[in-house]
């Protein structure tokens, strides 16, 4: 399961946005670190192609793509070191696949900014250094432990130890642990240390319905947002955290027209959703029958027995071949049966990349 941490300045958002995500009730009052404990929760990924091949085989079930969410206390300057609620946060999202930083992109004189006025470039580098900070401290501990191994003749810690020296010269500079230029050897020994900063990061930019949005005041701070996002090589999605928050309690068949008096012409949620799936490089393949249909999510880029991996091992290590078609083919054709008469049915081997909407059925020794 794809699991995302949530950072971000006290009072920007986060525990709102997670609240709107998650369907769940954390604190989110208008003062700082609230949430004590960390949140998490559990997200069904909306797609309507999931909900159509459903109806098509007529399923007793429907399993969609699930992302667990980590809400963590907002960070402060000098998190890293122990200020605020001090780094035993941090250690929450260590285990993630990857940080949506939400940051504040609105004015509002009667929601307090930590920092005093609104900044959100300003925000991005502070919460990213207490991150580059915490990381800075775990490669330490780490290399101290190295030249023993190193003695001992280990090639392995060697490399390691060479990656790691990388990993402080990219952090020291200023720049993510992701930006280090590691060999995929040295990746992989950086690895089991979950450094935050080599996690992909995306950046929801949290805007306000009817409030001061910094897109539209157009004084320059939007734009130094953007390019700094992009200088780190990494995406940005706008969200309303509040709206989508309030937008919970609605009858499903009345959020468009809610979100049309509100100005919030875009399901926040599943761009943001959207983003994550983009930053990670990933996709969904689906299988439908009588008794389920499902949703799987792997890497863009995986072959049919990679693929088959993410159902169950036998259909990697005993593969023969896969039966694909495309979900609107599928739903086009009105069959399985259908498909194949149509010639729309392709029978796949080890070397087929899944591609994202195959619907895919695995056939293994």
């Amino acid at each position: 399961m794809l699991k995302i941490g949530i950072v971000g300045l006290p009072n920007v958002g986060k525990s709102t946005l997670f609240n709107a995500v998650t369907k769940q009730s954390v604190p989110a009052e208008n003062y700082p670190f609230c949430t004590i404990d960390p949140s998490v929760g559990i997200v069904g990924v909306p797609d309507a192609r999931l909900d159509a091949l459903a109806a098509l085989s007529q399923s007793k079930k429907i399993i969609p793509a699930a992302i667990e969410f980590v809400d963590i206390a907002g960070l402060v300057k000098g998190a890293a070191e122990g200020e605020g609620l001090g780094n035993q946060f941090l250690s929450h999202i260590r285990e993630t696949d990857a940080i949506l930083e939400v940051v504040r992109f609105f004015e509002d004189g009667d929601v307090h900014h930590v920092e005093g006025h609104v900044d959100p470039a300003r925000d991005i580098e502070t919460v990213n250094l207490e991150l580059a900070l915490a990381d800075a401290e775990q490669v330490a501990h780490r290399r101290e432990r190295l030249p023993r191994d190193i003695r001992a003749g280990l090639k392995e810690a060697g490399v390691e130890d060479t990656a790691l020296v990388k990993v402080q010269q990219a952090l020291t500079a200023g720049k993510l642990a992701l930006h280090a230029a590691l060999t995929a050897e040295e990746r992989s020994l950086v690895k089991p240390l979950n450094l935050l900063t080599m996690k992909p990061i995306l950046y929801a930019l949290n805007r306000k319905s009817g409030g001061h949005n910094l897109d539209e005041l157009a004084d320059g701070r939007a734009q130094k947002a953007y390019e700094l996002v992009d200088s780190l090589g990494s995406q940005y999605v706008f969200v309303d955290a509040a709206t989508e928050r309030e937008l919970n309690d609605v009858a499903d068949d009345d959020r468009a027209s809610f979100r049309e008096e509100l100005g919030v012409h875009e399901d926040g949620l599943a761009g943001l959703i959207r983003g994550a799936y983009a930053t990670l490089g990933l996709i969904s393949f689906f299988t439908t029958g009588e008794t389920e249909s499902r949703a799987w999510t792997i890497t863009r880029g995986s072959t049919a027995p990679e693929a088959g991996a993410a159902i169950h091992s036998d259909f990697r290590d005993k593969f023969i071949r896969a039966e694909v078609v495309r979900t609107n083919d599928l739903l086009t054709a009105g069959s399985w049966s259908a498909a194949r008469d149509a010639g729309k049915l392709r029978t796949e081997g080890k070397e087929y990349v899944v591609q994202d909407g195959d619907v895919v059925v695995f056939l293994h020794g």
